[in-house]
Order: C-alpha cells, then structure tokens, then sequence
C-alpha cells in the first residue's frame, strides 16, 4: 500500500475540510439606498443597482412594511436604465422599512425614519423682561396627547426645557396643536420639541430668536 507523504496528508485534509464554494454566502447583486430621515409630507429617493449580465430594463419590484413593522407589501415597480440603476419615490407617513426585489435577488431592507412637522410661532420676539410669551404651533401628523417642550438654547449650545404642554387634537385635520404662555427673562434662540415614538421619529421646530428689553 502506498502511503502519503506528510505534507500530502495535511493538504488532503485541508481539502476535506473546507466547505465547498457553493456553500459560501455570495454578494447580493441588488443594492437599494435610501435617506435615514425624511420630514412628514415630504418625499424620499429610494435608489439602487442592479449588477451582472442582461441588467438593462429589468422589472424592479419594491417593497414596504410600515410600522408596526411586520410583513412587507408590494408597492410598486420601476425598470433599470441601461447601467442597471433605478429609483423610487415614496412618501412614508410613519417609519418605513423598504426592500427591492427582481426574480430570486433582494436588496438589503432601508429603513427610513419620519420625522414629524413642528411649526412654531411666538406672540412678541421683542418682550419686556418677566413678560409672558406665547408660544404656539402645529404638530404633523398628529400626536394628540403627547408632551411638548419649549426650549431655549444656553451658553454652551445645548437646550433646556424651561416648560412644557400637552398636544391637543385638531378636529377633521391629521395634525396636533399646542399653545403655552411662558415667562421670558432673558435673550436667546427658542424652539418647541417633540420626543420620538415608536411610529415617528423625533420632531423639532426651526429656533425662534427673541430680543428682551
């Protein structure tokens, strides 16, 4: 019987071992790109690729699942271009899970955080010191209920709460409102802010500056 040199043996069973190339996990080759963040009521490019052969004006199936997050759905297709690119565009009213499919390939899923609209209006930007301010605005969509802070940016640039409210719903309109008066001493950027949920991310009012005299 003819035996194995050592080096022979070892390689043999390296061979053995190892997993067969099929068994690897190979690269998708569809991608699907897509913003972290969009404002309600706005809208948000989903785009991807598609790579390899016959690639060109192929049928690109996308996908949605909103929250509560659970089974994804159909919601539209879109042909490549002749590089294999494409692109959707969606308008996700709560945070929205996205995934493309074309025959047996799938993309990664994007997910795409809404954030709510938070308007802000203030009754004086040019107070006495100690006058009372109101502060008011619209929530969109609406979070009937929810607590809403109104903050004033200090010296080291971050915001603190100096009070807070309660969202009040607005009949036959999908948005919230808010109003509250607040005691103003002293200059400074103000804002109103809306902490995220589970179905919306965190919602934050463009910065009031108001000049105390």
């Amino acid at each position: 019987m003819k035996r194995l040199a050592p080096a022979a043996t070892a390689l043999l069973l390296i061979a053995l071992a190892a997993p067969a190339a099929s068994a690897q996990p190979q690269p998708g080759n569809l991608t699907l790109n897509g913003p972290k963040t969009v404002r309600f009521g706005q809208g948000a490019t989903l785009s991807g690729k598609l790579t390899g052969r016959n690639n060109e004006g192929r049928a690109i199936t996308l996908r949605e699942d909103p929250f509560e997050f659970g089974v994804f759905v159909n919601a539209g297709t879109a042909p490549t271009d002749a590089q294999g690119n494409y692109s959707f565009v969606r308008m996700p009213s709560v945070n929205t899970r996205y995934q493309t499919r074309v025959g047996s390939e799938e993309s990664q899923q994007v997910t795409v955080t809404v954030l709510p609209k938070v308007t802000l209006t203030v009754s004086d930007r040019t107070p006495r010191a100690g006058r009372r301010v109101r502060f008011s605005g619209r929530v969109c969509p609406q979070h009937d209920g929810a607590a809403l802070k109104v903050q004033r940016r200090a010296r080291n640039g971050k915001w603190r709460t100096v009070a807070g409210t309660t969202l009040a719903d607005i009949p036959g309109v999908d948005c919230s409102s808010y109003s509250r008066r607040v005691r103003v001493r002293r200059d400074g950027a103000y804002r109103t802010f809306l902490a995220e949920h589970n179905d919306h991310g965190a919602g934050i009012s463009r910065p009031k500056r108001l000049n105390v005299h």
